[in-house]
């Protein structure tokens, strides 16, 4: 879950993991973007999507999946 969304009683589309520390938020097809805006604080650029057997990763750096 995004703690973040969950705390201002938000939902979400899709969930990705930060592949350098395995924080979870919210994509940017969610309302809050919170994926990205913890690239944006921590300058961590990889994330993948936390959904079963998937492979989806994206690069926040290249802005391309990887």
């Amino acid at each position: 879950m995004c703690e973040e969304c969950l705390a201002l009683g938000r939902q979400w589309a899709r969930l990705l993991v930060c592949l350098t520390c395995g924080w979870v938020a919210c994509s940017d097809d969610s309302q809050g973007g919170h994926a990205r805006a913890h690239y944006q604080e921590t300058d961590h650029p990889v994330v993948a999507a936390l959904e079963p057997g998937s492979t989806w990763r994206w690069c926040y750096v290249h802005r391309r999946t990887v």
